[in-house]
């Protein structure tokens, strides 16, 4: 079923995609003729680019899971109140991504910093092709800026993790026996009301075998907060499995993995110029605010085009600047 769909879908993009040339010709052959039709000739030809670029990217996107949700998961590195600053602008960037791209975003579990800024949140991203291309944004991501908390007007250089997963289908089966799973109940940290501080509605998860935690208290509901985490954990623990049988394949084949957990994907660099670049494809926007209020789309689509053609090259250890 799956198939059949993703052949309907690129059947009608190519009956789309006819139409729309079929369309212009005539426009085209009008304007041969003389007739006015600058205006409508600009427009079609605008609407046909859009329709293409979003055909090579949804086409880049074959993996089983690239059509799924997306689970996100973002933690500020060390460096206290200046990383945990930073992990927030993150969450903000993508959430300002999302709302662009039209999807739906829930919070799962959202641990508010000391001062400022998050020390954990996780949130899901629900859309087509959301897990697909929010992958392209898994990593650390390099913050280099003046420090609004430095009263020495210090520059300061922070580190935040960006971890995504796919929200599994109910036909992808994850077993998790009780005797590995340990389960704590308390109060929730977060906004709600009196009834967040009166009961222990929050829900933390511990696999026991491999230590994952999973914690979810955005539900008012212990019994939907111990579902949400579990939806979780079965994305953690598949994602796991995976890696596992890949890290096996790496080692008969001898190849590298893509990216090293430790070493920043991207430098956004505040001070003392502007620039951000991506140290796996090398693109580099000097529009920092645009990036940073969710204009992401070139990264990810140089990301995608460069993985498919085999150029994609590694992220930079901490020695690399932008």
């Amino acid at each position: 079923m799956q198939r059949r769909r993703r052949l309907e879908e690129d059947q009608a993009l190519q009956l789309s995609l006819q139409r729309r040339v079929e369309d212009l010709s005539v426009l085209f052959e009008w304007a041969s003729a003389g007739e006015e039709v600058t205006a409508d000739l600009v427009r079609g030809l605008d609407e046909l680019q859009q329709e293409v670029e979003g055909a090579e990217t949804k086409k880049m996107l074959g993996g089983d899971y690239d059509r799924a949700n997306a689970i996100v998961t973002i933690h500020p590195g060390a460096g206290g109140t200046e990383s945990q600053d930073w992990a927030e602008m993150l969450v903000r960037m993508y959430v300002k991504w999302a709302e662009r791209r039209g999807f739906k975003r829930e919070v799962i579990d959202y641990q508010p910093g000391d001062e400022a800024g998050i020390k954990s949140v996780t949130f899901l991203l629900s859309g087509d092709y959301a897990f697909g291309l929010m992958a392209a944004e898994a990593g650390v991501h390099r913050l280099v800026r003046i420090s609004p908390f430095d009263q020495a007007a210090r520059r300061h250089t922070s580190f935040a993790s960006v971890l995504v997963w796919p929200e599994l289908p109910e036909d992808v089966d994850v077993v998790i026996e009780d005797k590995d799973l340990r389960v704590d109940t308390y109060r929730s940290s977060g906004a709600g009301g009196q009834h967040v501080n009166v009961t222990d509605s929050a829900v933390r998860l511990t696999h026991i075998p491999t230590g994952i935690v999973v914690s979810c208290q955005n539900e008012r509901s212990q019994h939907k907060n111990r579902a949400s985490a579990m939806k979780v954990l079965k994305a953690r623990l598949f994602d796991l499995k995976m890696k596992e049988q890949q890290a096996k394949l790496d080692q008969i084949g001898g190849e590298k993995r893509e990216i090293a957990f430790g070493h920043q994907i991207r430098s956004y660099v505040l001070q003392p110029y502007q620039m951000i670049k991506d140290h796996r494809t090398k693109l580099e926007v000097g529009d920092v605010n645009r990036v940073l209020d969710g204009d992401l789309d070139s990264f990810i689509k140089t990301y995608l085009m460069q993985k498919a053609s085999g150029t994609l090259g590694t992220a930079a250890d901490d020695s690399d600047t932008a």
